[in-house]
């Protein structure tokens, strides 16, 4: 059991990237994952109760952190003490082309998704990018975008740590309600084609 149980831990882990992404989603850390739901938490209530615009606290708290580091450089100079602790405020192009080759990753799948459906005319793609399609929709209508990212950010801090506990029973259901639903797809599909073919008899 004590076996089993390490060895689902180390895959939940290794599935999220086995980094500081996954120690953060997973609480690893839990003062890092802490303070990040503390934060969103507070942005949200900041945004949706207090009615403050998101663009225009971006644009305040950067007012306020460049005039206190110009505040700072100056009495500084004045005082003969250490400049503020700023890094090298430059880009690598090592960064850039990580960046780089991970939007091309993303482009070339969405332009593959493109060219399933409008060349080789899957059917099946174009169902299931209506479907997410719809599900934004549906969500976007509840609820706002800053809503709809808090919820985003509690998710992602409660479903990793909730399926790697119990991963074994999670592991169980959903493979009963995906043989489910795979089998109500395929008769979907299996019958799209038959209509259609009737149609075009009838319309000759």
């Amino acid at each position: 059991m004590v076996e089993s149980h390490t060895f689902r831990r180390s895959s939940v882990h290794q599935a999220l990237g086995a980094g500081s992404v996954a120690d953060l989603l997973l609480w690893r850390k839990w003062y890092a994952s802490a303070l990040l739901l503390a934060s969103t938490t507070s942005l949200w209530l900041l945004f949706e109760f207090a009615g403050y615009n998101p663009l225009s606290f971006a644009a305040n708290v950067l007012l306020l952190l460049v005039t206190i580091l110009f505040v700072w450089a100056k009495t500084a100079t004045l005082l003969n003490r250490p400049l503020p602790p700023v890094p090298d405020l430059e880009v690598s192009d090592e960064t850039v082309e990580k960046v780089a080759d991970a939007i091309r990753v993303w482009v070339n799948r969405a332009l593959s998704v493109g060219h399933e459906i409008a060349i080789c005319g899957n059917l099946r793609v174009l169902v299931q990018v209506a479907a997410l399609f719809w599900l934004i929709s549906f969500i976007g209508n509840l609820c706002n975008f800053i809503t709809f990212v808090y919820i985003g950010s509690l998710l992602a801090l409660s479903i990793p740590v909730l399926y790697e506990k119990y991963q074994n029973r999670i592991d169980d259901h959903m493979s009963v309600v995906y043989k489910i639903l795979d089998a109500c797809y395929n008769a979907v599909l299996r019958r799209i084609p038959v209509s259609l073919h009737k149609k075009k008899k009838k319309t000759q």
